[in-house]
């Protein structure tokens, strides 16, 4: 079991919260994480102002697919993932992870939603959401909308998605190129509870 979420090269110093998850980790403490997905922003009618929108404020909960008040469990599912532009690099190779009935989450950092869309897309025919019981998306960092993209967001591409699989998306995991981010036990069986916006992921009950 590896952890995820130790070092990231030229980032900023990691904070207390990182410090906190690293120890608890180390030492056979950690327990889970739990977070809040962000609340679905509204649709501005102004396409200005949809692409100028804070890149933080685009991952957001689709209470449509996820479900602002829906509640659901996933009891002893692989926790699996990281990075999306390298796990897409593995596709088609012997070294794609072979998860089957897994919890799959998902970063990355200085790539524009049009990119995210076309490596989710990749994974998406690969088959591989299908064969998951969660998909968990955390942070996508470091780039710049412009006005050429007439609105198309990071929250375009979290719907498409949640319309395109059955299997539940979740957002804002705090993990990715970012200072407070969690350590995950890669590799672990894990549980994942929702309830409406809340989210917690726990293994510490193994």
């Amino acid at each position: 079991m590896a952890a995820a979420g130790l070092t990231d090269a030229a980032e900023t110093v990691p904070d207390d919260i990182m410090e906190a998850c690293f120890d608890d980790l180390v030492q056979g403490q950690g327990e889970g994480t739990g977070w809040r997905q962000l609340r679905e922003p509204h649709l501005s009618a102004n396409k200005s102002d949809a692409a100028s929108s804070n890149a933080n404020d685009l991952v957001a909960a689709n209470p449509i697919s996820t479900g602002a008040t829906a509640s659901f469990g996933i009891k002893k599912s692989v926790l699996w993932g990281g990075n999306l532009s390298l796990l897409c690099s593995l596709l088609g190779t012997p070294y794609f992870p072979q998860v089957k009935g897994g919890i799959l989450f998902l970063e990355d950092v200085a790539e524009h939603p049009y990119r995210i869309e076309r490596m989710l897309t990749q994974l998406l025919h690969a088959g591989v959401f299908a064969q998951q019981k969660a998909i968990l998306l955390g942070q996508f960092t470091d780039f710049k909308l412009v006005p050429h993209d007439r609105g198309y967001k990071l929250q375009t591409v979290v719907n498409w998605l949640r319309q395109q699989t059955k299997t539940p998306v979740l957002t804002n995991l705090p993990y990715g190129h970012v200072a407070t981010k969690v350590l995950l036990p890669v590799g672990a069986k894990t549980d994942l509870l929702v309830q409406g916006r809340d989210a917690l992921l726990f293994w510490g009950h193994a």
